[in-house]
């Protein structure tokens, strides 16, 4: 066996192997990019939950999805996103939940939050200007990481780069391995056929007997 035919068997297999990965690689992206965007197309906001606060209920890491409901149909119980007040010192995000809601002198709703974690009430009340307010409808568990990591532009350069390079390298090898491949079999199909060449039949010599001069006759004197 040539060492031609030994190759043939191995660059079939590269060439399976290529778009395996490739094949893999775009369902990964597609299966990342639908649980990216989905929630969102769904109505969705999501929350990375950094604190343990709500330990119990929702671990640290998780991210929370929410949904916009009316000011006017927050209950206790509720799990809510939002700002504190001003005053109260914190300039982040807190996702508790209501367990009381009160009325101010204006007659506006006053909300208390507690995280379930902590031993004690959220030292503030507010009230809620827009008329809609994000409400936890579920989560999911460490996934939050995964976001908070995606937010360092480095980290998402390698995680997404490093992907979007496989593919191209190995849909390159297939597109050369094809291109290849098809200049053979068109190689072979406009090469010109040789003639046949069919052995002639040569000419069998027969060999000839040595010429011997032919004596006349002497003519033989007459005697009387």
């Amino acid at each position: 066996m040539s060492s031609t035919q030994h190759r043939r068997p191995a660059r079939t297999l590269g060439r399976r192997l290529g778009s395996l990965l490739v094949s893999s690689l775009l369902l990964v992206a597609t299966l990342a990019g639908l649980a990216y965007l989905a929630p969102t197309l769904l109505g969705y906001e999501r929350y990375v939950i950094t604190g343990g606060s709500m330990s119990g209920s929702i671990e640290k890491g998780a991210v929370a999805f929410e949904k916009a409901v009316p000011v006017a149909d927050l209950a206790v119980g509720d799990v809510i996103t939002y700002q504190p007040p001003a005053d109260s010192g914190v300039t982040n995000l807190v996702t508790h939940r209501i367990i009381d809601i009160g009325r101010s002198e204006t007659g506006a709703r006053l909300f208390r939050t507690q995280g379930d974690a902590n031993p004690q009430p959220d030292p503030w009340s507010f009230s809620l200007t827009a008329p809609d307010q994000p409400v936890v409808e579920f989560h999911v568990p460490h996934v939050g990481w995964a976001l908070v990591a995606l937010a360092d532009r480095d980290t998402r350069l390698l995680v997404i780069g490093v992907p979007a390079g496989l593919i191209a390298l190995a849909s390159a090898v297939e597109l050369v391995g094809a291109l290849r491949s098809g200049g053979r079999r068109r190689d072979r199909a406009e090469a010109p056929a040789q003639p046949t060449v069919r052995p002639t039949a040569q000419p069998v010599l027969q060999p000839t007997a040595p010429l011997v001069p032919v004596q006349l006759p002497v003519p033989v004197p007459v005697h009387s």
